[in-house]
């Protein structure tokens, strides 16, 4: 017995999304794995409701299934496995280590809205407006929160040097 039409369509979905998907919940909450929690009960979401999803609108309502579980604190139950020493592992050359740690720190200071306003309007690159909806506010709100959450980020994180630039 094959798989259906829907089943292919969704995987086809998953398989062309999940890194994205992957990438703004680690931005919002700020740790691979509840990304991971998060990103995992937001596909399964979308799956439950896959047939009633408008094709060209399927970003869209991810995005929104995803920043409804992130700002409602959902956790997920997490296995933790102790283990004697932890890996050490270098990161990848060209990346500064350090400068993302900042970052991620930054990012954690700021209110969940704050930060899903951030994460959206500079990582995502939604114009306000789409902010705005997907969030249930008005334009000014994310306008005045982007800028408040940036300013909160730029007196934490050291300007760039010439040689980052």
């Amino acid at each position: 017995m094959g798989a259906s039409s829907r089943d292919l369509d969704f995987s086809e979905y998953f398989a062309a999304r999940v890194q994205r998907f992957r990438r703004v919940a680690f931005a919002l909450c700020g740790d691979w794995h509840a990304a991971e929690d998060l990103v995992q009960a937001m596909f399964v979401q979308l799956y439950r409701r896959w047939r009633r999803v408008r094709p060209g609108t399927v970003d869209a309502y991810a995005r929104r299934i995803l920043l409804n579980l992130f700002l409602a604190g959902r956790r997920v139950s997490v296995r933790e496995y102790v283990t004697s020493s932890p890996p050490d592992q270098e990161s990848p050359p060209g990346r500064d280590t350090h400068v993302r740690l900042d970052v991620e720190r930054a990012l954690a200071d700021l209110t969940p809205r704050q930060r899903a306003m951030v994460v959206l309007r500079f990582l995502e690159d939604l114009p306000v407006a789409e902010v705005a909806s997907l969030l249930g506010v008005a334009e000014g709100t994310v306008k005045s929160q982007t800028a408040r959450g940036v300013e909160a980020l730029r007196a934490v994180l050291p300007a760039p040097t010439a040689e980052e630039w």
